[in-house]
């Protein structure tokens, strides 16, 4: 029993959780995400460049989850950051995201041999925090307000707990065959928050493991779903429906909630999809017709792969010289593919037909 928000929650139940998991609006909730994600898998399976949303998604993902947290980055500053790697100079805000993505990438190949686990959890923390992490043992962890500073809800206490918990999440996860899989992920979701296990990044920790498990739970094959965009946009309700969760044991809302963020941020990377496909057709298509002895193909895919580019993007990906390399971005920027940007003493050519995209675009 849950004994108010100044207690911690040392009997937090385990899952799956003793209601009826199969109501009318819950089944019916079901039907249009699990639709949606069935043909986002499909999509992405029939992508000429896969790398393209593996490069782009995962990065949107970095800046929403981190913003939830109050880590806030432009998108500009974030993929200027990720393509030209000018480290150095971002804010420490962009240099936590680009530590998100790279938790995001680790945690996907971690699962590509072995299961999804509490150690899975604790490596993405460790990559997000960029420390090495392991389950808290001391007291006083809390949740608060961040503007009042109320206390909202105090997690459970001991490691021995702790670790307790994690594997029963653990077992839940993989043994709940009789259970829709994006029921298991929205209820382990709420499970790891409530267990809170690590001293700090719990809940970026916790979007990562969202995206692993519809990996895990054979829903979606690549880290293309935009999972973060639907919850910023959506935060009050997020953590209103975790608090009711807890204190009401509200978990048909907080389901629902979590399949119309799956269905939409589905759908919205499948307008994108097709956005994307048709900005790379056109131009490739300029780069044709500007000048045909060029390898428009080429191009346009490390154009659309890495958006910010040097002479140096140019000789590493096609393996020419730095004259050839700077020629063909001087021709691209010619041909109105390209836009140049002087840099220091270095100038940058940007595909700003995707960067207007990616930056005007947004979950609902």
């Amino acid at each position: 029993m849950w004994n108010g928000p100044e207690s911690p929650y040392q009997e937090l139940p385990g899952l799956p959780p003793a209601v009826d998991l199969a109501t009318p609006r819950i089944l019916s909730a079901l039907i249009e995400p699990r639709a949606a994600l069935a043909a986002l898998n499909q999509a992405c399976k029939q992508l000429p460049n896969p790398a393209l949303l593996i490069n782009l998604i995962p990065l949107l993902e970095a800046q929403s989850s981190s913003e939830i947290e109050n880590i806030v980055t432009t998108r500009d500053e974030l993929f200027r950051a990720a393509n030209l790697e000018e480290l150095s100079q971002i804010s420490p805000a962009a240099r936590e995201a680009l530590r998100y993505r790279a938790a995001l990438r680790a945690g996907f190949e971690s699962i590509l041999d072995r299961p999804l686990t509490a150690r899975t959890a604790a490596h993405v923390c460790s990559e997000i925090l960029g420390r090495e992490v392991q389950v808290r043992s001391g007291t006083g962890t809390y949740i608060g307000n961040a503007r009042t500073q109320k206390r909202i809800y105090t997690p459970p206490e001991g490691k021995g707990v702790l670790e307790s918990k994690l594997s029963d999440w653990e077992k839940f996860i993989h043994q709940s065959e009789e259970l829709d899989p994006l029921i298991v992920m929205a209820l382990a979701h709420y499970q790891f928050e409530a267990i809170h296990p690590f001293s700090d990044g719990n809940g970026r920790t916790g979007r990562i493991l969202n995206l692993l498990a519809l990996k895990e739970l054979s829903l979606l094959d690549m880290p293309v779903l935009y999972l973060s965009g639907y919850l910023v946009r959506h935060k009050n309700d997020y953590y209103r429906l975790l608090s009711a969760v807890t204190a009401e044991q509200k978990w048909e809302e907080w389901l629902v909630y979590m399949f119309k963020a799956v269905e939409q941020t589905a759908k919205w990377t499948l307008q994108l999809i097709e956005e994307l496909l048709e900005l790379q057709e056109n131009f490739e298509q300029k780069i044709r017709e500007y000048d045909s002895s060029l390898p428009a193909a080429d191009l346009t895919k490390l154009a659309f792969t890495q958006p910010y580019l040097r002479a140096s993007t140019v000789m590493d990906y096609c393996g020419v010289s730095r004259p050839t390399a700077t020629k063909r971005l001087k021709s691209l920027a010619t041909a109105g593919v390209l836009t140049s940007e002087k840099m220091g003493r270095n100038t940058i050519y940007l595909n700003q037909s995707l960067l207007q995209l990616v930056f005007s675009t947004s979950v609902d």
